[in-house]
């Protein structure tokens, strides 16, 4: 294997293969191969966190004025933006996301850097009201080396939304994506320097979880470690944090209940909940993967839920036609389809899906039907455990404290969506329901200029935002006597 046959990755101004075993990236939709990619070392990685710590601590990028900094996250964004159907299908040709969804997305990171621009000229110190004879003043200041894991099913928007604030802050970053979906990365991360951020301020890393990842995660240099993916990883990385104190934003798993009382817009809700939890073949932390219908219409609102998703198109990503693409790869599938065996031997039945298409054009690639399971409790591993794929529980419910019981009773709390015509019964729900985003009427409707986190095991901490960019700094006193 020659070198140049390997992606490398970028420390500094450097593009390395680095020191460990290359890994392959493989198209879901086809099991055709998409290249090798190198791997980071230990070595590797702390070579990463001294020269972004390096860079850091040079003025040219901390001492910079804020609206200078705004300028090159704007020059990023616009590359960003131009580049924008090659990050596209690179996205694609390595999680399986449909084409028109990849492209959205791309255009959606560039607009992230855009967002935190504006925000990094005009966020302001304060003035505290004093209590003596002195000027009380708060300032931020960026924490110094950031390290940033993002996982597979989004990294277009999950990786802009944390560099961009993160640079907007002050910090240099470290970056490790998904070994599945290294690319945009690379790309981005080669498009930062054309768009003059001084080298060293953003390094990306690839490799694997346990020996690049932790590494990164481990790194004594590292202050601190902002994360999405799955609530296992997560809590690992905490304690690991704890132990040298490194700060942590955690944006963790969810197993959100969608809502549908009876005097719902029924058409509507129909929609809402066939695309909160099929769109991006189920693989969204926010998927409304519990369905809660009151009980009154819950026969006939299931009966034609069924019906739509027997409908819905399973293609290849780059099909106009298709409605729902591959799993991001074969080893997740195989854990979707674990999944829906465990909740059939749990008692569940299965309405619709549950199996591999029966296309043999669809035979090479990854691909799972969109699946509603009913007949199970809420209590049940299926209702209790996130799947991260398409796969839907139903259950009835009876009146509102009947509903707010099964939907609280969870260990997540990331999303909610509510469905009904009356707004005082909205309002109610939506602040008893233990979630960090609730939406009303709508579903998966997202917005970089809100904050988004979750309650209970579905993480800590918010990114997006005015305050986003809060996560990436910390408050100094400052108290300037004036007697």
């Amino acid at each position: 294997m020659q070198d140049q046959d390997v992606q490398p990755f970028l420390i500094g101004a450097e593009w390395t293969r680095g020191e460990g075993t290359p890994f392959e990236s493989r198209n879901p939709a086809t099991g055709a191969l998409n290249g090798l990619i190198g791997a980071a070392s230990a070595a590797d990685v702390d070579r990463a966190v001294a020269t972004a710590r390096a860079a850091q601590a040079e003025p040219a990028w901390r001492d910079m004025l804020p609206h200078k900094r705004a300028a090159i996250l704007r020059r990023l964004a616009d590359l960003i933006e131009a580049d924008a159907e090659w990050l596209a299908r690179r996205q694609m040709q390595e999680n399986g996301k449909r084409l028109q969804e990849c492209r959205d997305q791309a255009l959606a990171g560039a607009n992230a850097y855009r967002y935190f621009a504006g925000i990094c000229e005009v966020m302001p110190s304060e003035v505290a009201p004093a209590r003596g004879n002195h000027l009380s003043l708060v300032v931020y200041e960026p924490f110094g080396v950031v390290a940033a894991i993002t996982p597979w099913n989004s990294p277009l928007t999950l990786e802009s939304q944390k560099v961009a604030a993160a640079l907007a802050a002050g910090n240099a970053v470290v970056l490790k994506p998904s070994e599945f979906t290294p690319g945009p990365a690379l790309r981005v991360a080669a498009l930062a320097l054309q768009a003059g951020l001084p080298p060293g301020i953003l390094n990306v890393v690839t490799g694997l979880g346990l020996e690049t990842g932790g590494a990164l995660v481990a790194h004594p240099d590292v202050r601190l470690i902002s994360f999405t993916g799955g609530t296992a990883t997560g809590k690992a990385i905490a304690r690991a944090a704890a132990q040298r104190m490194a700060a942590v934003a955690l944006e963790l798993g969810g197993k959100s209940p969608h809502i549908v009382f009876a005097d719902a817009d029924l058409d509507k809700a129909l929609d809402g909940v066939l695309h909160g939890v099929f769109s991006s073949t189920g693989q969204s932390c926010i998927a409304g993967t519990r369905l809660f219908v009151e009980r009154g219409v819950y026969d006939a609102f299931v009966a034609r839920l069924v019906a739509r998703t027997r409908e819905l198109k399973v293609g290849l990503p780059d099909d106009p036609a298709t409605q729902v693409s591959p799993l991001s790869s074969f080893i997740h599938r195989d854990k979707v389809e674990s999944m829906v065996a465990m909740a059939a031997e749990d008692g569940g039945r299965i309405l619709a899906g549950g199996t591999r298409p029966a296309d043999p054009a669809l035979a090479g690639g990854a691909f799972f039907l969109p699946t509603i399971v009913a007949g199970l409790a809420n209590d049940a591993r299926l209702c209790q455990q996130e799947v991260f794929g398409p796969v839907l529980c139903v259950l009835p419910f009876d009146d509102e404290a009947d509903l707010l019981r099964q939907a609280n009773g969870t260990a997540f709390g990331l999303a909610a969506g509510i469905w009904t015509a009356s707004m005082p019964r909205a309002w109610r729900v939506a602040r008893a329901l233990e979630a960090g985003t609730i939406w009303i009427n709508t579903y998966k409707e997202l917005s970089v200029s809100v904050p988004f986190g979750g309650f209970k095991e579905s993480g800590s901490g918010r990114e997006k935002g005015f305050y986003g960019i809060r996560t990436y700094q910390e408050p100094k006193t400052v108290m300037w006597g004036l007697a």
